[in-house]
C-alpha cells in the first residue's frame, strides 16, 4: 500500500510541476504506464519515474516531427 502511495504522490507532484502541455501529456501518460509496469516488478515508484522521462520525450519528438511536417507543407506552397 506504501508504494500506491508513493506513486500517488509522484504523479500529482509531476502533473503539478508540468511547464508546458506537451510535457505534462507525456509526462502524465509515461507515468501512469511507467508505475503500472513498475508495480508489476514492485518499483512502480521507479517505473514512474522512468516512464515520464520516456513519456516526455516521445511527446517532444511527435511535437518536433509535427512541426517539422508543417514547415515543409508551408515551403511547398
Amino acid at each position: 500500500m506504501k508504494i500506491h502511495t508513493l506513486s500517488a504522490g509522484l504523479a500529482l507532484a509531476l502533473m503539478a510541476g508540468a511547464a508546458s502541455p506537451v510535457q505534462a501529456k507525456g509526462c502524465l501518460k509515461g507515468a501512469v504506464v511507467g508505475g503500472v509496469a513498475g508495480h508489476m516488478v514492485h518499483h512502480g515508484l521507479l517505473g514512474a519515474a522512468g516512464g515520464c522521462v520516456v513519456g516526455h520525450h516521445m511527446a517532444a519528438q511527435k511535437q518536433r516531427q509535427a512541426e517539422q511536417q508543417e514547415r515543409v507543407q508551408d515551403e511547398a506552397r
